[in-house]
């Protein structure tokens, strides 16, 4: 198959559903494609729940990707998740038009999981009749996934989940604890692949450090900043992505080089997708919680993610404060975004009870090197969600979906179908 048939599909959904009338309505948007050679067939229904917080559903291109191998059995639906992409998406100017944090705090938080599987639903029920369909989860995906089975499992023929089994009763502080150390563990991969950037990371914190490198952007370069760099160190081409970058990292004088910044402020500037770092630690808040940034007091524990300790140790997939200073397409959120940090109370994402009850089956690869996921606590989600299967890999980083669909996909699908067991957790 070299292509696809392309159905667009739109519906109305309040963002506040306990209270419709408070922030009105918004629209989801979801993009439907089929095989054109199957258009006709009453093929089954395949729900992609895209990674993120904050990511829009995949723009699939003809050829390739792993909707190639899903387009063989099922019609996929590619949601875009409320407030990314087209589904009303969520700009700096909405949230700095509220008066107030609190309530500007009250609008984002309408944009976590428990809201995406209602709005899934009522895409479900109102495009497709009420017909059941099996998810695919990436990532977040998984959070999602599972919020889905807490909620409405009935709606489900099974469900798929790659590299996001969520740590269903640890907190934000627990998961950073345990993902901190596997970021350490992915600098020293980038350390043994590339010693020389090394130095060169080292030199590039030094100069930065002294002041007076500006982004194209106009935003003065931190140290902090670069070190946000190593974001993309969980995927399969994060440190050959990175080492290319720092390739070409200075111009002939030894400063940083006009290309490298203008890469640097794009990567690390979130303008696409403001609701990636602004729910980064939210999406693991249910229940109580205690106050605070998770990710910026667990650093606080790490004297080797100081700004000034050499090697240059990156971070990973986390927020923190001082990024709604420094990086103007946050600046609007900062306000609010303190605002939920300061939260100490959560509606409930998961119903474990409902989950150890499961009887949906249940395919997830998990895999051991992973820096966003930590798999400790993915395995301990798993033992508690019944009708569960869990395939542990090292073949595959964090974005193994992407980089080997053809193979994970159909993996997942004997799982569930029964024509394939794992024999350990």
């Amino acid at each position: 198959m070299t292509g696809f048939r392309v159905r667009e599909h739109r519906v109305e959904v309040p963002v506040d559903r306990a209270d419709p009338h408070r922030f009105g309505s918004i629209e989801v948007f979801a993009r439907e494609i089929v095989d054109p050679h199957r258009a006709g067939e009453d093929l089954p229904l395949l729900l992609f729940l895209q990674g993120g917080p904050g990511g829009m559903g995949p723009r699939p291109v003809p050829g390739g990707g792993w909707w190639a191998t899903a387009l063989r059995t099922h019609r996929v639906v590619l949601l875009d998740q409320r407030g990314t992409g087209r589904s009303s998406r969520v700009e700096g100017a909405d949230v700095a038009a509220f008066d107030d944090a609190r309530t500007a705090g009250d609008y984002l938080a309408c944009f976590r999981a428990d809201a995406i599987v209602e709005d899934a639903e009522h895409l479900r029920r109102t495009v497709y009749g009420g017909r059941r369909w099996t998810t695919l989860g990436q990532s977040y995906g998984g959070f999602v996934t599972l919020t889905y089975l807490s909620r409405h499992p009935e709606a489900l023929d099974a469900c798929w989940v790659t590299g996001g089994l969520p740590p269903v009763g640890a907190t934000a502080r627990d998961v950073y604890a345990a993902t901190f150390p596997r970021q350490l563990a992915r600098n020293r991969a980038l350390h043994r692949a590339f010693p020389a950037d090394v130095e060169l990371l080292g030199h590039l914190a030094d100069r930065v450090a002294a002041g007076g490198v500006t982004l194209p952007t106009g935003e003065p370069l931190t140290v902090e900043r670069l070190q946000t760099l190593g974001m993309p160190l969980g995927m399969s081409t994060g440190i050959d992505d990175l080492h290319w970058l720092l390739d070409t990292a200075l111009d002939r004088r030894g400063e940083p080089a006009p290309g490298f910044l203008a890469e640097v402020a794009s990567r690390t500037g979130f303008a696409a997708n403001p609701l990636y770092l602004v729910l980064q630690e939210v999406i693991y808040h249910s229940g109580p919680r205690e106050p605070g940034w998770a990710a910026a007091d667990e650093l606080a524990r790490h004297a080797s993610f100081a700004t000034g300790a050499r090697p240059l140790a990156l971070t990973g997939e986390a927020v923190f404060p001082w990024v709604y200073e420094q990086v103007a397409a946050l600046r609007p959120f900062a306000a609010a975004a303190e605002d939920l940090a300061s939260r100490t109370a959560w509606p409930a994402l998961y119903d474990v009870d409902r989950l150890a009850a499961n009887d949906v089956p249940v395919a997830a690869v998990q895999y051991y090197d992973d820096p966003y996921v930590d798999l400790d606590l993915a395995l301990t989600t798993a033992s508690g969600l019944g009708n569960a299967q869990v395939w542990i890999t090292n073949e595959y980083l964090h974005d193994g979906l992407r980089a080997a669909g053809d193979t994970i996909l159909p993996h997942l699908q004997d799982l569930t179908a029964g024509r394939r067991t794992v024999t350990s957790r």
